[in-house]
């Protein structure tokens, strides 16, 4: 057991999920960041503020997954290579076009909704509530957050 009375063995692999993740996390407010500075278009106050919005909620979460890591006693992913290493997206660079970054943020959220699963399944095996309550929350926000893109889209 760890120092918060977790099976070590199971937690690591709790560590790993988390660590996927936040490499996920990273590069997805890497390439929301650039469609916030590259947008253009008709769409391009609307879409600049929503980029914005998004990405200031991705650096908390960001920090907020590092630091249950560091609860699970393991040692979060920091580096670029790092990231696009263990990341489930992609990095996009130079685009433009509001349409397609939406999608690529619909596609990523999707990406990141199946990782949580994942690890809200891992965390409920061992009863790690902080771990599963974190995920269950996430997963509530981006859920609304895809109706919400496709709504848009249509």
């Amino acid at each position: 057991m760890n120092s918060i009375g977790l099976p070590t063995t199971q937690t690591k692999e709790i560590v790993k999920g988390l660590n996927n993740l936040l490499a996920s996390y990273s590069v997805l407010y890497m390439n929301t960041r650039g469609f916030h500075w590259n947008i253009k278009g008709k769409e391009f106050f609307e879409l600049h503020l929503k980029f914005e919005e998004i990405y200031n909620t991705l650096v908390l979460q960001i920090d907020e997954i590092a630091e249950r890591i560091l609860t699970l006693e393991g040692t979060p992913l920091h580096s670029f290579t790092d990231n696009l290493k263990h990341s489930a997206i992609k990095e996009m660079t130079h685009i433009t076009d509001g349409k397609i970054a939406l999608e690529n943020i619909l596609e990523s959220y999707t990406t990141i909704l199946n990782q949580e699963r994942s690890i809200l399944k891992l965390a409920g095996d061992i009863d790690d509530e902080g771990t599963a309550a974190q995920m269950s929350d996430y997963i509530k926000l981006q859920e609304k957050e895809v109706w919400m893109f496709r709504s848009y889209l249509a």
